[in-house]
C-alpha cells in the first residue's frame, strides 16, 4: 500500500477534547501505541482480530505498516496517544481494493469529537490511497460507533453471530458495515470537488 501520497501529515484540529494532531504510526510509536492499547477495555479489543495490548502483535502490527499492508493514522493530545485509525489492505487477496477500517479511542476523550474526527480522518485517508470499498466491524453494542460511520455512509453488510469470545469465555456478536469508496470518489470528482479527499 502506498502511504498517502494524496494526504500529508501531521493534521491539527480542534475538537471539544482539545487539540488533536493525526500523524502517521511507525516504529517509534510502539511503546506509546502499547500504553494506549493497555489502558483501552477489553470489550474496544474485541472487534480487533488480534490483541494489540500484546508486545508481540503490536511489533507484527509495525511490520506490517513497514511492509506497506497496512496504514495507521493515531490521533495524540498532550503527547499521548489517545485513538488509532487503521486501513488494512491485502494486494495479494482476491480483494485487492477492499480496505478494513479498525479503529479505537480512548476513553478519556469519548464523546468529545475526537472519534469522529479520526473516523472522518480514515476515511478520507481511504479515498486518498484509492480503495475502492471499506468494511469495518464492531460488536453490536457499540452503538456510538456504528453511529458515527453509519453517518459516513456505511451500512450493515452482515451480523455474524458469536463470533468472538472474550477472556472470560463469552461470545458477542460482530456487525460488518461496508462502504463503495469508488462511487463516493466518483460523485466527488463528478461535482467538481477532488481537493476534498487531499
Amino acid at each position: 500500500m502506498n502511504s498517502t501520497e494524496m494526504r500529508s501529515y501531521p493534521r491539527h484540529i480542534k475538537t471539544d477534547g482539545g487539540d488533536v494532531e493525526f500523524r502517521l504510526m511507525g516504529h517509534a510509536d510502539e511503546a506509546a501505541v502499547l500504553a494506549f492499547a493497555r489502558g483501552l477495555p477489553v470489550h474496544d479489543l474485541l472487534f480487533l482480530p488480534r490483541n494489540i495490548s500484546q508486545p508481540k502483535v503490536l511489533s507484527a502490527w509495525v511490520k506490517e505498516i513497514e511492509r506497506g499492508s497496512i496504514v495507521s493514522v493515531l490521533a495524540v493530545k498532550d503527547g499521548a496517544v489517545v485513538g488509532c485509525g487503521t486501513i488494512v489492505r491485502d494486494p495479494l487477496s482476491w480483494s485487492p481494493h477492499v480496505g478494513e477500517i479498525r479503529m479505537v479511542i480512548s476513553t478519556d476523550v469519548r464523546g468529545l469529537g475526537v472519534g469522529r474526527a479520526l473516523s472522518n480522518e480514515t476515511f478520507a485517508l481511504a479515498l486518498s490511497i484509492g480503495v475502492q470499498k471499506l468494511v469495518v466491524q464492531m460488536t453490536v453494542d457499540q452503538t456510538g460507533a456504528i453511529a458515527i460511520f453509519e453517518g459516513l455512509g456505511f451500512r450493515a453488510e452482515a451480523l455474524l453471530r458469536d463470533h468472538v469470545k472474550d477472556l472470560a469465555g463469552n461470545t458477542h456478536d460482530i456487525v460488518v458495515l461496508g462502504h463503495n469508496v469508488a462511487q463516493v470518489r466518483a460523485q466527488l470528482e463528478a461535482y467538481g470537488l477532488p481537493e476534498a479527499v487531499q
